[in-house]
């Protein structure tokens, strides 16, 4: 613009708004005038005309089944997954196969749980390195187009056709309608929702897959005729190019710098379905690893206890437990362990095992006091154990160290939150305290199970090594020392197979 316009334009107005708004609504009556669906609307009564019903009426038509069998098609997760394996080929469909849940639990009754776990998690890796960028992309966009498709068929046609024609009927065209015309700003938003869902759909896009996915669906049903649906999607891009719709919302609103914002058309579905498929092995293999580990446990607790069910602490126990998990805490987390300790301290160690301890280190004439050194230090080890054991559970009684300060915290909780962070303070404390006299416990089983087996073999050499007095020894056992030895070395592998189901870390206190 040379400088006479500039000029001219500030004494005619050109830089008002208000004027410049005006003309440009003026333009849209003209654009209106001159369009190609012009017979949709009367800009001189902002009415919506028959021509424009007649629009929608012949697209409902098409797309009317598709409402019915698509209903609730957005959130389905049966849907994500018949996108999904339509773009497998037959490599990746078997390992899916074998990376059902219900196989690898029928297989877990055979494969130990470790050579399964390995063949499953390579099956895994395999199957997600099969989705490269091509397969991903394919699969996300025939998702977003069958999103596009359900969101564009779940437009209400039937109540914007209602406003034209009060008696025409949801998916029945045997009715003639008889169409009048509606002012436009009573169907505003249906317009703009329109034109939204209607611009995610676009004739470029792989429709024949998309809807061949959606027949799959539907179990072989088409959810649509295609030569039909084909029709809608040029008419569709021949409306949009005309902007009619775009013209009619301007003028309407006399905003005639109003746009439409196109709707997303749907998520990127591939990475999902395989976060979900590693979630759901990780969960298979996990319960199927518990539930051997639970099976294991339990026969081993029944061949020491004649029980799985071993409690032998009276304030460490799951039924001391259930207050903290009422109140969403993790509670006292080392109570089987702790409690099979117990029961086989009172019940083995601190009768025969102690009995044949005393005998073979008090009255035993070792070579080397080095040799039995091992022994006697585990075995008076686990006896202050077993009085720590104690003291332990006594601390957690109502009056205990612990106990006191967990009830009283306890019952302040639920009206300040910072008595959670005490508790929780204690709580690790405590179970801290339970796993390291299980580790504690295991170490020195350990040792006192080598010592016999070395003792074992030592009773039948000719001259001893070890023990040089294994004659008197004999004497003053009740039972043959071999035997006694032997059974008590058994008692102990036994169980030191149970308690390394509960040997771990300790927790880092803070």
């Amino acid at each position: 613009m040379g400088f006479l316009d500039s000029i001219i334009g500030i004494f005619s107005g050109g830089n008002d708004p208000e004027t410049a708004k005006k003309k440009r609504l003026r333009q849209i009556v003209k654009d209106l005038s001159q369009n190609k669906y012009g017979k949709f609307y009367k800009a001189k009564s902002e009415e919506l005309c028959p021509a424009c019903a007649k629009f929608f009426y012949d697209v409902y038509k098409i797309i009317s089944s598709a409402q019915v069998f698509l209903q609730n098609a957005a959130k389905s997760e049966q849907l994500k997954q018949i996108v999904v394996d339509f773009f497998l080929d037959k490599e990746l469909k078997e390992l899916r196969e074998r990376l059902n849940a219900q196989t690898i639990e029928e297989q877990a009754k055979t494969t130990p749980v470790k050579d399964l776990s390995m063949a499953v998690k390579r099956d895994l890796s395999a199957f997600v390195a099969g989705f490269d960028s091509a397969r991903v992309n394919g699969i996300d966009n025939c998702y977003s187009t069958i999103i596009a498709f359900v969101n564009f068929t779940g437009f209400d046609f039937f109540f914007l056709l209602k406003k034209f024609d009060s008696n025409v009927n949801e998916r029945n065209f045997t009715y003639q309608p008889r169409f009048q015309p509606v002012r436009a700003a009573d169907l505003g938003e249906e317009l703009k929702d329109f034109m939204e869902y209607s611009a995610s759909v676009e004739a470029d896009q792989d429709w024949k897959t998309a809807l061949g996915v959606l027949k799959l669906y539907k179990d072989g049903m088409d959810v649509v005729n295609t030569d039909h649906w084909a029709k809608v999607l040029r008419v569709l891009k021949d409306v949009s190019r005309s902007r009619i719709f775009e013209l009619i919302i301007q003028h309407t609103l006399q905003d005639p710098l109003w746009q439409s914002i196109p709707r997303s058309s749907g998520e990127r579905i591939a990475d999902t379905v395989l976060d979900a498929k590693k979630a759901e092995i990780e969960g298979v293999l996990s319960r199927i690893q518990n539930d051997k580990r639970a099976a294991q446990i339990e026969q081993l607790a029944k061949g020491i206890f004649g029980s799985a069910d071993v409690e032998r602490l009276a304030n460490y126990t799951n039924k001391g437990n259930e207050i903290f998990l009422k109140k969403n805490f993790d509670g006292f987390t080392k109570i089987a362990g702790v409690n099979y300790l117990k029961a086989f301290l009172l019940d083995f160690f601190k009768k025969e095992i102690r009995e044949l301890c005393d005998l073979l280190l008090i009255r035993g004439q070792w070579t080397t006091k080095v040799l039995s050194q091992p022994v006697s230090d585990a075995f008076h080890e686990l006896m202050g154990l077993s009085e720590q054991l104690m003291a332990f559970d006594d601390s957690l009684a109502d009056k205990g160290e612990h106990g006191s300060r967990l009830k009283q915290a306890l019952l302040k909780v639920d009206r300040d939150k910072g008595q959670g962070k005490y508790i929780r303070i204690i709580l690790k404390t405590v179970n801290n305290t339970a796993q390291r006299m299980i580790n504690t416990a295991s170490a020195d089983l350990v040792a006192i199970g080598r010592s016999f087996k070395t003792l074992l073999e030592d009773i039948q050499k000719k001259p001893s090594e070890l023990i040089t007095n294994w004659r008197e020894l004999e004497s003053a056992s009740e039972e043959p020392l071999g035997k006694r030895i032997t059974g008590d070395y058994k008692r102990i592998y036994y169980f030191v197979q149970l308690l390394q189901f509960f040997t771990g870390p300790v927790e880092e206190e803070t």
